[in-house]
């Protein structure tokens, strides 16, 4: 009797059939020798059945035959890769077959391609199905999740809820798009002038199109504001100091501030100088100082929304770019299993995480590092710190270097090689101790009026050394000049901010103690206005939809879907994907900043005014809540449909029963979200 193993496509295939010394010869589909069959599917084999599959004339859109809710799915064969499939079923019910193992991705898309084939395919109970679930392609890991590998029925909820999952994507794409489309095509198509409009809508598709629509149209509309700040020149401009309003000011609590470091209007500020000007020696004395230093920890690990996000930044390569790069350099035995939304390490992993730094003592950009790390044995405490947390891991742990497959390395592209590159370099980082800065503090009191000054100097680099050397450059340069310590966002409505300051500048300021009296050379005015949002960039909008339930302003409904996004690890950047493939929204590919297009902007107009919960985070956000109640099990899959069901059939009879095409202002979904503590 033979063990059969079936990847998802054909490189895996091929990493289990040399892990497992398979033999024979590759033949048209599989591998085989007289112990093993390893065989492959080419992504997914097996799709659900368009309506006209049940009958001929619902390919015909009508609102006669909406709400479409089978009882019964039925599926098919992509007909593309129907050799395949045929191949595949055939090894699966061979009867010198004994033992199926399930070696598809290890997550709920993955489960989700099988089984289709499994129930498709007919395959018998009777044979012993086991599933294989591993975190990287290296050979120990592969062989290691074979010996441990679970029976198939143990992963029964996470297959019901990729079914659900898909049902769900299937109802609301189906009965929602041709709903509107049918109920206002007409009109946009006049409006347009073009023969053809589809109002094509989804669950996750429309709400992100929503929240990209709502920034442009905040950047629109927004009005800047200018204002105007004081800034004191201490000891002949060695330091500024930035004048506050605070009790006993002559402008405490007056009208005439923007917040409380600015005015409104120029002069204004100009009549607070003439007033701090009238002594002939100007001076400020020193009412505090406060000195501390401060430790800025490691980032956390990468997971793939946070990959997404750098790379679109570092890189302006967008998350389909970054996950098919990561997706490669993991079949290349680089990194660890990519679709995961942990930042943490397991437990189990970090008991080993040795491993990974020695094989890295051959990576030659930071083998140094990883030596280091080594000799002075980093990594052991790394079981006791907050980058370890098996409690906040679901199917996967952070995305990090196996620290094999180095030979690899040459063969890389050079995005593909940065990719790599900053995934190591963000690993090594966290066994490296906190960056230090010294900081320092001044209160000063010149007439009635109070100016402030922070200071911070870089102390210790700590991991800064290795975990971006761009950021440890930029500190150093300018660390050689007194300047703002500008971040990203809106530094002017803020004020000053800390002053980055030079040894020279951190010397004066540390001999300064309370009570004393500095000069000031005079005033300056700076003005700032206030600044609009900023565009969501490709990398910007994943870490949005990985952290939508951020945008809930409820605060007991926030925290009861904590951690549910819109969208998945594995499915986010083709959200964005198929939005500028409808031509609804912009991808600028030098800049990554995504805007939405004037068809855009008329669909999200017409979901607002219909169907508006598909524009709603919470909502969107508590849908894949309750695929993930399923998963577990504390939702049943009968619960889940009800809710869908329910969900479908009031919004599609919604929009039928609206009589002008015209009038949009009809239904607003004030539903609760669909799975929460409240509505469960």
């Amino acid at each position: 009797m033979k063990k059969l193993f079936i990847a998802e496509k054909p490189s895996v295939a091929q990493q289990f059939a040399d892990a497992l010394k398979v033999k024979g010869a590759r033949k048209d589909g599989y591998i085989e020798d007289e112990n093993y069959i390893v065989t492959w599917c080419v992504g997914h084999l097996v799709a659900m059945s368009y309506p006209d599959a049940y009958d001929e004339n619902l390919k015909r859109w009508s609102m006669d035959t909406i709400p479409f809710i089978p009882d019964t799915y039925k599926y098919e064969v992509i007909p593309a890769v129907s050799k395949q499939f045929n191949i595949v079923k055939n090894l699966l019910r061979r009867d010198d077959v004994e033992t199926i193992y399930v070696c598809t991705d290890s997550g709920r898309e993955g489960e989700y391609i099988y089984r289709l084939v499994d129930n498709l395919a007919e395959v018998p109970d009777t044979k012993d199905k086991r599933r294989v679930w591993i975190d990287s392609q290296t050979e120990e890991e592969i062989l290691r999740g074979i010996k441990e590998a679970k029976p198939l029925s143990e992963y029964d909820n996470l297959s019901c809820a990729a079914y659900l999952r898909a049902k769900e994507d299937y109802l609301m794409g189906i009965n929602f798009s041709r709903a509107l489309t049918l109920k206002y095509s007409y009109p946009i198509k006049q409006y347009l002038g073009v023969d053809k409009c589809v109002v094509a809508v989804g669950r996750v598709m429309t709400c992100v199109l929503g929240m990209i629509v709502k920034r442009e149209r905040e950047i629109r509309e927004f009005v800047s504001t200018p204002f105007y700040r004081v800034i004191g020149k201490i000891n002949d401009g060695m330091f500024d100091a930035e004048w506050k309003a605070v009790e006993g000011s002559r402008y405490y609590g007056s009208p005439k501030l923007y917040k409380e470091n600015g005015f409104k209007e120029r002069k204004d500020a100009e009549e607070l100088i003439d007033y701090l000007s009238e002594e002939k020696l100007i001076e400020m004395v020193i009412e505090s100082i406060s000195k501390k230093t401060e430790k800025k920890n490691p980032p956390m690990l990468y997971n793939l929304a946070e990959l997404q996000n750098d790379c679109s930044r570092k890189f302006k390569i967008s998350p389909s770019e970054t996950l098919s790069i990561v997706q490669e350099l993991y079949e290349k035995k680089l990194v660890t299993y990519p679709r995961t939304d942990a930042r943490v390490l397991s437990t189990a992993i970090a008991k080993e995480i040795d491993k990974n730094i020695r094989g890295l003592c051959n990576y030659q950009p930071l083998a140094g590092y990883a030596q280091n790390i080594i000799n002075q044995g980093g990594y052991k405490g790394i079981a006791k710190s907050k980058y370890v947390n098996d409690k906040l891991i679901t199917d996967h742990y952070a995305i990090i270097p196996t620290g094999q497959g180095l030979g690899q390395l040459s063969k890389l592209s050079a995005i593909q090689s940065k990719v790599y590159d900053i995934v190591v370099r963000r690993f090594l980082s966290i066994f490296y101790p906190p960056a230090e800065y010294k900081k320092i503090s001044l209160i000063l009191k010149c007439r009635t009026e109070q100016f402030n000054a922070s200071f911070k100097l870089l102390s210790k680099p700590g991991y800064l050394m290795i975990a971006d050397p761009k950021i440890y450059n930029k500190v150093e340069n300018d660390s050689t000049k007194a300047k703002n310590d500008e971040e990203p966002g809106d530094k002017d409505s803020e004020g000053q901010g800390e002053i980055v300051a030079t040894e020279d500048v951190m010397e004066y300021v540390s001999g300064l103690k309370k009570g004393m009296k500095l000069p000031c050379s005079g005033f300056d005015i700076k003005e700032g206005k206030t600044n609009p949002p900023k565009h969501y960039t490709s990398g910007s909008m994943i870490l949005a939809m990985e952290n939508a339930g951020q945008l809930i302003e409820d605060e007991e409904l926030r925290e009861q879907i904590k951690g549910s996004g819109i969208g998945t690890s594995a499915t986010r950047d083709s959200i964005i994907t198929k939005l500028v493939n409808n031509k609804y929204i912009n991808l600028n590919k030098k800049t990554q900043v995504l805007t939405p297009t004037f068809l855009g902007e008329i669909i999200y107009d017409v979901v607002l005014y219909s169907i508006n919960g598909l524009l709603r985070a919470d909502l969107t956000a508590s849908w894949e809540f309750g695929l993930s109640g399923v998963a577990d099990g504390s939702i049943t899959e009968e619960e889940y449909m009800t809710k869908l069901r329910e969900y479908v059939e009031k919004y599609t009879n919604a929009v039928k029963s609206v009589r002008n095409q015209n009038q949009m202002h009809f239904v607003f979904d004030k539903t609760k979200p669909f799975y929460s503590k409240n509505t469960k």
